[in-house]
């Protein structure tokens, strides 16, 4: 049986089980995060990339599905994962990438996406069509939305060529959160109804059937509802269990389906706890990794000014910031601000839009630079204990060393110890 098939099965028969959907394309968050699912022995460890991030254009990253597949897998044998425990996902695979085209030639787009997907290997594909084109209603109907899902299941069936077995699972939904955080001042947000959900789910039931996809729907593992979590620039909306009781308990007869959460970055612990008991069992994480990779990141910068000639340095945080600047598209239409306060949201918001210039070669020059001044010169453990006390933790206890990108990486696994704990309670 699938092994996400058969994780919801446990879930369903009653067992707290969840799993954690690292959504990152950034080496180092890879890296940790199958680490970390060696040291918990975590069953198996799910990796997504987005349509933004990864897709036939080459996305922000450079690399089509076949290139990403490749790029984990090599990160895996680097760290002895088993690949027969990895299981890779397409994160809001849909016309997003290019809403700025007519809807039929996005959709096109999107079709020979997901199918490229598929053949290289994802076992899990979030079909996403929740957002408008250049010639479409805002908002979209939730029925365009379905059929645009149903249409990109047939692309990613048509393309699938293996076993039954290794058939791949799919999510839908049509209150789907933005990828990477509101842009907007968030205070409070509505809880998707449990009759929203459950019409959502019966349409895109109706579909499937319609369009001769009654075997995919048996492999649809779960829908996207927003429980009323979501992050803005510097506010986080936590989790309320009694907001979203009718909406739990809605989901529990309806077969071989869960909830999917999207924007779980920042939540509590006790937060993440209480998504995967009432039944959002698969908790996606972005941002809040890569958030984490960058105060590390920031953290090595500080050290560095106080260990390392200035004339050798590699000023990381500076030449972020620089590159930043000069190459604006990426952050242009999330952070408004100007003067000191753009400074801020360019370093320090919770939407982390920085991810994207990691790959720029200057950005990675100067990080390389920064590690081997670190590998030459290590930080005496009182900075460490200063800059990064998690890391300094891990160095005491003997299980992270001091160099740099081990520093990284213990920092990182620390927001994903959170998500561990919450779906699988009992370890």
């Amino acid at each position: 049986m699938h092994i996400l098939l058969d994780l919801v099965r446990r879930h369903k028969a009653g067992e707290r089980i969840g799993v954690t959907s690292v959504c990152s394309a950034h080496p180092l968050v890879i890296e940790a995060a199958l680490r970390h699912a060696l040291a918990v022995d975590q069953p198996f460890a799910l990796v997504e990339a987005t349509s933004n991030q990864v897709n036939q254009d080459g996305g922000y990253t450079g690399m089509k599905p076949a290139d990403f597949r490749a790029f984990v897998e090599a990160i895996a044998a680097k760290v002895a994962f088993p690949v027969t425990r990895l299981v890779l996902g397409g994160d809001h695979l849909g016309p997003n990438a290019w809403t700025a085209l007519p809807a039929t030639e996005a959709m096109a787009k999107a079709q020979v996406m997901v199918a490229d997907y598929v053949r290289a290997g994802f076992a899990k594909i979030h079909l996403d069509c929740s957002m408008s084109c250049a010639d479409d209603p805002v908002p979209l109907p939730e029925q365009t939305i379905a059929e645009r899902a149903a249409q990109l299941c047939r692309a990613a069936e048509d393309a699938f060529d293996g076993p039954t077995a290794d058939a791949p699972v799919y999510v839908i939904g049509t209150e789907v959160p933005v990828p990477g955080g509101a842009a907007e001042d968030l205070d409070e947000l509505a809880v998707t109804t449990p009759e929203a959900a459950i019409a959502t789910v019966d349409m895109h039931r109706a579909l499937f059937e319609k369009v001769g996809l009654d075997a995919a729907w048996a492999r649809v593992i779960a829908t996207v509802v927003q429980p009323g979590v979501e992050f803005d620039h510097d506010k986080v909306v936590d989790y309320r269990p009694e907001r979203a009781v009718a909406l739990s308990r809605a989901i529990e007869p309806v077969d071989h389906l869960v909830y999917e959460a999207h924007s779980t970055d920042y939540q509590t612990p006790a937060a993440l706890a209480a998504l995967v008991s009432d039944h959002f069992a698969i908790l996606k994480v972005g941002p809040g990794v890569t958030f984490a990779l960058r105060e590390a990141l920031w953290a090595l910068d500080a050290i560095e000014r106080e260990t390392v000639a200035e004339r050798t340095r590699a000023d990381l945080r500076a030449v972020t910031l620089e590159r930043l600047r000069a190459e604006p598209k990426n952050w242009a239409k999330y952070y408004h601000a100007t003067g000191p306060a753009l400074d801020q949201q360019l370093q320090y918001s919770l939407s982390d839009r920085i991810r994207y210039y990691w790959p720029d070669p200057v950005i990675a020059a100067a990080q390389e630079r920064l590690f081997a001044n670190l590998r030459d010169t290590p930080p005496p453990l009182p900075l460490l204990s200063q800059y990064l006390p998690t890391a300094y933790a891990a160095v005491r206890d003997g299980g992270t060393m001091l160099d740099p990108a081990e520093l990284v990486m213990a920092h990182v696994a620390a927001t994903l110890d959170a998500y561990h704990g919450a779906c699988f309670p009992h370890d």
